[in-house]
């Protein structure tokens, strides 16, 4: 899945990944925009920096994220 600067994206899930934490639960079932993503060519480990509306900006890994149709 290919991330870009300004798209749109939900938590969708808990990610399997270990850079996920407890607190990020509550994030599940967000949306916001995608303000940084990957520099390494859509690398699956990369973290990709996403601001959620009302909740900040914060880094999730991919496998949590699915794009919003527009």
């Amino acid at each position: 899945m290919v991330f870009r600067r300004g798209q749109k994206v939900e938590i969708f899930k808990k990610s399997a990944d270990e850079s996920w934490a407890s607190y990020m639960d509550e994030y599940v079932g967000l949306h916001g925009v995608i303000t940084d993503p990957d520099n390494t060519i859509n690398d699956p480990d990369a973290l990709v920096e996403v601001s959620l509306e009302g909740k900040g900006t914060h880094r999730f890994p991919q496998d949590c994220l699915r794009h919003l149709e527009v």
